[in-house]
């Protein structure tokens, strides 16, 4: 019985901290960018109270064996990189990946952090920057007064000035991707930074030959939360959580009998 409460008190901390990862994805369903997470668990040690295989006599071993489980626990809530719905906004700076990659930004601290949205803003000196300010990399300056500012889907960035009409090139977007885009680690506000299990950052042109997906000018990726399947996942949640807990209250009045037998 003592098992009894111990694993069912770890599946009821398992499916909080699973609720907390469905609040986290639900409450970012409308972030440009956001990329849902899912909880996996893992079952815990077992206690062999008899080994499988342990031989029963001289010619004969024991088929199945005697384990039992003592719980289980939260291993990880991997990144789900799939593309989200697409969001027309006419807006010429916003503009989505068409497949993999990520956008580079330079963050105030110096490094190089990654990001899926592509909602982006000009600054005080023209220079292209996310909405919190930081710059995208390689850097890109609209000079003022430009009057129509276009985004290929190679990446090329290039405007017009007031009285002329050939198009002059402010630069060329580049992508990164990953080995392993799971293993990246989110920092909040839609950015992601390298880690030793997300690998070295791969950098190319949109639609070239490194895999990386084709621009496309006016649209922002939304997030790419199911908001069905995450209420889905929180009564599911729900109900192992009640499962538990009554497991515990089963364990509890046994315990109780236990103690009245002397009565």
């Amino acid at each position: 019985m003592i098992r009894a409460l111990y694993s069912a008190a770890s599946g009821m901390n398992a499916q909080q901290l699973n609720v907390d990862n469905i609040a986290n994805n639900i409450a970012n369903a409308n972030t440009n960018g956001f990329k849902a997470r899912r909880a996996q668990f893992q079952d815990l040690l077992y206690q062999s109270l008899i080994q499988p295989g342990a031989a029963a006599d001289q010619q004969s071993v024991i088929p199945t064996g005697l384990q039992l489980g003592l719980g289980t626990r939260p291993v990880s809530n991997e990144i789900i990189f799939t593309q989200g719905d697409f969001s027309q906004t006419n807006n010429p700076l916003d503009v989505v990946i068409q497949g993999s990659g990520f956008f580079q930004v330079r963050r105030t601290s110096g490094d190089l952090a990654y990001t899926k949205s592509g909602s982006f803003h000009l600054n005080a000196t023209g220079q292209m920057v996310t909405a919190n300010g930081e710059l995208l990399e390689p850097p890109i300056t609209i000079p003022q007064g430009a009057q129509v500012i276009s985004i290929g889907t190679d990446g090329t960035v290039s405007y017009t000035q007031a009285g002329q009409t050939a198009s002059q090139q402010a630069g060329q977007i580049q992508l990164a991707n990953f080995a392993n885009p799971s293993g990246l680690n989110s920092i909040g506000n839609s950015l992601f930074l390298p880690t030793d299990a997300s690998g070295d950052a791969i950098t190319g042109a949109p639609g070239g030959q490194e895999g990386m997906g084709p621009l496309l000018q006016g649209y922002v990726e939304q997030s790419n939360v199911s908001v069905v399947q995450e209420f889905i996942n929180l009564i599911v949640s729900q109900r192992a959580y009640e499962a538990n807990s009554k497991v515990v209250k089963a364990a509890d009045e046994m315990y109780q009998q236990v103690n009245n037998l002397k009565q």
